[in-house]
């Protein structure tokens, strides 16, 4: 874990080994929940691993693999070249489940997510077919537009983790109005409205020199960072509104993997900034950024 000098929230890419360029675990942030994983391999490459205790959730950023585990053989016969030329590939693995991952092109990009889990699900493999079929969410209005591709959505047959990845147009703001999940609420009839979530930002830009602004702030302002990242840089949410700004003319992504008290997305605006709402006219017309048809 490489932490930025300026931003005790801002994780930097570094090198651990076996082609792995980020291991955040719970040791590392004091966290209760949720670990975090990138690597690059090359083509042939094995990454044998036993989850243990964990549910796992692998997505593919670039090119192809295959996975044989208990729960079948996988392939991403219609891989994508980087995150903005397509649809994900991703992998849901439950505890104790061996499985041997190999890189099937001349080199892949991977990130995963992982947290203890229950051992009463099945390993599942989430097509670029069946993110489609999730629905494509066009979310926010002006300049304020991002896509949202679910991948472990609220409702996935797992324990506790949440996959979503989000695109965020050159100059657009994302996350926005700010919200929160740190703090665990059901209203007065037992429905869950927010729940208690620690969440990972993994960013990835069409550009090498793209960059965006990242806030991390709570009510009284006890946390309340501003965060640079680039290209493989990760910025971690242990609470409070966590907004993002894209900078102009670079467009955005970042993948979510989150993990706390329920398998939900549930969260609070924060109230200085929920009037925005009513004032967005349309969709920014750039979306979507990415199709299943890019995907080859």
């Amino acid at each position: 874990m490489k932490i930025d000098v300026k931003c005790k929230l801002l994780v930097h890419p570094g090198a651990e080994g076996s082609g792995t360029y980020h291991s955040i675990t719970v040791p590392d942030t004091g966290w209760k929940h949720l670990n975090f994983g990138a690597r690059e391999m090359r083509r042939g490459d094995k990454w044998n691993y036993d989850t243990g205790q964990d549910e796992l959730c692998i997505v593919l950023m670039s090119g192809k693999f295959s996975i044989l585990s208990k729960w079948g053989e996988w392939r991403t016969a219609n891989g994508r070249e980087n995150v903005f030329r397509g649809l994900p590939h991703a992998a849901y693995l439950p505890p104790n489940t061996k499985f041997t991952l190999v890189a099937e092109s001349d080199s892949i990009d991977i990130a995963y997510g992982y947290t203890k889990g229950e051992n009463r699900f099945k390993g599942f493999f989430v097509t670029p077919e069946a993110v489609q079929n999730y629905g494509i969410e066009l979310r926010g209005g002006d300049n304020a537009s991002r896509q949202i591709n679910s991948i472990l959505p609220p409702g996935s047959a797992c324990h506790k983790l949440v996959c979503v990845e989000v695109y965020t147009p050159s100059g657009n703001w994302s996350s926005f109005p700010a919200h929160k999940h740190d703090n665990r609420k059901v209203n007065e009839k037992g429905k869950l409205v927010e729940a208690e979530l620690e969440e990972i930002y993994f960013y990835k830009f069409d550009k090498p020199q793209g960059f965006a602004l990242q806030k991390v702030y709570t009510d009284d302002r006890s946390l309340n960072e501003i965060a640079e990242p680039h290209t493989d840089d990760v910025v971690l949410v242990p609470r409070g509104y966590h907004p993002v700004s894209a900078g102009h003319g670079y467009n955005t992504y970042y993948l979510n993997f989150l993990a706390g008290s329920d398998q939900s997305l549930a969260n609070s605006d924060d109230p200085d900034h929920k009037w925005i709402y009513g004032t967005w006219k349309k969709i920014d017309e750039r979306l979507p950024l990415v199709t299943l048809e890019m995907n080859k």
